[in-house]
């Protein structure tokens, strides 16, 4: 129970149920049957036991005929000795393994059926026994605490994206829109200046914030996107995506980045935070007019993760206390048990101090 429950991704608690009832009751082969929003079919159908060229050769996934569909339609326990004796069999696709004796489980969250967990073809027996179908029932509510948490996670996770979004939006408009501003106004005396020594550099200064103000829009519309989907790059590599993406690619800014530590073995949800708190810091740093450079340091250790965004914006020092996202980024730190700071920098500039606790498995 506690295995199941240990993820928060809904895909890999699905496939750990599914995995977990086959190692329980010995069986080859085990399945995990999403319901549709009918609640007549199967959306989803998770396997194990078939191996990756077995399941391309049996083609399109079951969709909730036959016995599958008994369970669909009459959601309690059900196991058999033989599938082939069975008046609702509909039988096997041709490529698909020959299988003999089956269980199958109702999976409820609340007071909701879910799905189905269907096990076949018992190692050391001719069926299933009682004991199976018992112990099968006891994961299956456990699994349905798994999948309620892990559902919860997503909305909540939906929900501080739609937060973050809003926020990101008043910082739009409360600093952007007052910087354009200004540049009208110092445009409009310049225009009054028009053939005096003064009005070349006011115009001049006029379209260097512009191009900072402009710089600082790409950032904040790349903080309100949503993050992507990991795809197997690693952490490692979705960190450097998540600077490469907040600096936007502009020209003149030199960035480095640092990683150590054992980052892969972080949770999900650490993790989900960490590359938001990334992406935001950096997108800060990128935002501080004057800024040439952008070092960032994160270091993962048993107990502690610590991310150091440091910049050489010029007069950092007058602008400390009112960074746009600091808010955020503190009480996000706080979430994980650590904290945000950020100070002026010896010889210029400011550094971003973000650490949080890591949560033991136990």
């Amino acid at each position: 129970m506690l295995v199941v429950a240990a993820d928060l991704d809904l895909t890999v608690v699905l496939r750990t149920i599914t995995g977990r009832a086959v190692d329980l009751v010995d069986a080859r082969f085990g399945a995990m049957g999403v319901l549709d929003a009918s609640r007549t079919g199967l959306a989803e159908f998770v396997t194990v036991g078939l191996e990756p060229e077995e399941t391309a050769a049996i083609g399109r996934l079951p969709s909730g005929k036959g016995i599958l569909g008994l369970l669909i339609r009459e959601p309690r326990p059900v196991r058999l000795r033989d599938l082939g004796e069975h008046p609702e069999r509909s039988g096997f696709p041709p490529a698909h393994p020959h299988m003999r004796s089956f269980l199958g489980v109702p999976v409820s969250v609340g007071d909701e059926v879910y799905g189905n967990l269907y096990l076949c073809d018992k190692r050391d027996a001719e069926e299933f026994t009682e004991e199976d179908e018992d112990v099968v029932a006891a994961l299956a509510l456990a699994a349905g605490l798994a999948i309620d948490k892990a559902r919860l996670y997503a909305r909540l996770r939906q929900l501080t994206l739609t937060e973050e979004r809003e926020r990101i939006a008043r910082d739009l408009h409360g600093h952007v829109i007052q910087r354009l501003f200004a540049v009208g106004l110092s445009l409009q005396g310049a225009a009054r200046l028009e053939g005096l020594p003064g009005a070349g550099i006011r115009l001049h200064e006029a379209i260097d914030e512009l191009d900072d103000t402009i710089g600082q829009i790409r950032s904040t519309v790349f903080a309100m996107q949503v993050p992507p989907q990991r795809q197997g790059s690693g952490v490692r590599g979705d960190v450097l995506a998540a600077v490469d993406g907040a600096t936007g690619g502009l020209s003149g800014l030199e960035t480095t980045v640092d990683l150590d530590g054992p980052l892969d073995e972080l949770g999900p949800q650490l993790i989900d935070t960490l590359l938001l708190s990334v992406r935001e810091a950096v997108a800060a740093a990128v935002r501080r007019p004057g800024v040439h450079r952008i070092d960032v340091e994160l270091s993962a250790t048993e107990t502690t993760v610590e991310l150091r965004v440091l910049d050489d914006a010029p007069g950092a020092e007058a602008l400390i206390d009112a960074v746009p996202g600091l808010e955020a980024l503190t009480e996000r730190a706080k979430l994980h048990g650590g904290s945000c700071e950020l100070r002026p920098r010896l010889g210029g500039g400011s550094e971003l101090l973000w650490r949080v606790r890591v949560r033991s498995a136990g």
